[in-house]
């Protein structure tokens, strides 16, 4: 990068965002068509703020952005894209240019934007690809979605146990035009079974003469190329890996997953599984409204039938209530405080299961500490709000009927909390999903049960 593109570069990006004023000169040099003036503000970019720049103009000046970079606009700006985004993108291009980007692009790169496009448009940008080309991103795109054989590159270098390090060195230089970018360098047998690793920093300090098997290291992580996305990124935190080699069913090295392609997989189940609590769908702010709409009503459907069932309890104490309105004002603090409660545990337990760190052995446990805390909590919070009530309305049994119910409420919300997650998850449901309508229903309900039934039966209501 020369001095003066290092200083349109600041000029344009700060604090790792595009500025105003540079959107503003993009925009201007787009509505007046000068192509090369759009050219020279982009080209001093990294992909990845071309990408950005991509997301922040609208639909008409992406297509205006993308006819006007023409061949500019390559692979790594592709890959850095938002997939909404990107696919938006790749549908004004041309198939003979996206082809070139995706043979640009590592296989998991490649597959990622091929496999959004529309059947048609597919072929069309498999037909002008090389045969190993596409070959390479058929075979992936065989795999489930979400799975390890999505993932992971092709691009990869394994070497035979037989080699002396000085082989793999003088294989790795004539290599490296193929294979650019790798940390680890994997062992295989003859019929391409991985029988070990090597790291890049052992073979720099070496002796060229030293066989490969004395090297080595033969205890490794494998990944079965259908082995779903998350459950692959646990054994990369599990196990602290920079790679790991992806075997086929027959246990033959397929591909590799690198470290860097498992950050974009935590960010992206981490985001997903927040988003799945609140029923927000994808939750991605470039997803067509129809889209996101249908995503999010059929959640607001099945919390306006758990609303029905709360309203049905309190609608069967409206004599109660009639007779005492101030257990109408205090109703909802039960059931507040109690969904409250209910959605701590259960965002706990949500995670547990995602991360694996609840299994069969310590569900026993959890169940109990995390009863042991609703517990603790109830009776803090049963102590304040009973007594704040029997302060202010000047009545003690009223105050000693609210604690009660909070008290239960708040260590019923804590085994809710815990027990739906685990109850979806044995039944073969996302508890990311549905944990949150249930456990809603049942704080709210079994609030207004136990607060308004415990007045009813205390003789509070005369």
């Amino acid at each position: 990068m020369s001095e003066q593109d290092f200083q349109d570069t600041n000029a344009a990006v700060a604090d790792n965002r595009l500025q105003p004023g540079f959107l503003r000169a993009v925009e201007a040099a787009l509505e007046a068509e000068d192509e090369g003036e759009v050219r020279a503000l982009v080209k001093p970019l990294h992909p990845a703020d071309v990408a950005d720049l991509f997301e922040q103009l609208d639909a008409d000046r992406r297509s205006l952005l993308a006819s006007a970079l023409g061949s500019d606009l390559n692979a790594d700006v592709l890959a850095e894209m938002n997939d909404w985004v990107r696919d938006e993108v790749v549908g004004e291009l041309p198939a003979a240019q996206v082809a070139e980007a995706v043979a640009e692009m590592d296989t998991d790169d490649a597959v990622a934007l091929i496999e959004e496009l529309e059947p048609a448009e597919q072929e069309a940008v498999l037909d002008e690809l090389s045969d190993d080309d596409r070959s390479a991103i058929e075979t992936a795109l065989s795999y489930p979605e979400e799975s390890a054989g999505r993932m992971m590159q092709r691009e990869l270098i394994a070497v035979p146990e037989e080699w002396t390090v000085g082989q793999v060195i003088d294989h790795l230089r004539a290599e490296a035009n193929d294979v650019t970018d790798f940390w680890e360098i994997f062992v295989v047998s003859p019929d391409n079974r991985p029988v070990g690793t090597m790291r890049l920093s052992w073979i720099l300090t070496t002796p060229r003469w030293v066989p490969v098997s004395d090297v080595m290291q033969r205890q490794q992580t494998l990944i079965p190329v259908d082995m779903d996305q998350e459950e692959v990124a646990l054994r990369f935190q599990k196990y602290a890996l920079i790679s790991a080699a992806v075997v086929d069913d027959d246990g033959r090295l397929a591909g590799v997953i690198t470290a860097d392609d498992i950050v974009h997989i935590i960010s992206e189940e981490a985001g997903e599984d927040i988003l799945k609590l609140s029923g927000a769908g994808d939750g991605d702010i470039f997803e067509p409204v129809l889209d996101s709409y249908r995503a999010r009503i059929r959640w607001l459907v099945a919390n306006l039938g758990t609303a029905i069932v709360s309203a049905s309890v309190i609608a069967a104490f409206g004599a109660t209530i009639e007779h005492m309105v101030i257990l109408a004002a205090l109703s909802p603090i039960v059931a507040s405080i109690g969904g409250n409660t209910g959605n701590q545990t259960m965002a706990v337990i949500v995670r547990a299961l995602a991360t694996g760190q609840l299994t069969v052995a310590n569900t026993g446990r959890t169940v109990r500490r995390e009863a042991l805390i609703a517990l603790l909590n109830g009776a803090t919070i049963a102590v304040l709000l009973g007594t704040g009530v029997g302060l202010i309305f000047s009545d003690w049994l009223l105050g000693g009927v609210i604690a009660a119910a909070i008290l239960f409420n708040l260590i019923l919300a804590g085994f809710a909390g815990v027990l739906v997650p685990l109850g979806l998850k044995r039944a073969g449901a996302d508890p990311a999903v549905a944990s949150s309508v249930f456990v809603t229903m049942i704080t709210d309900s079994m609030g207004f049960l136990l607060f308004l039934g415990l007045a009813t039966l205390s003789g509070l209501v005369s």
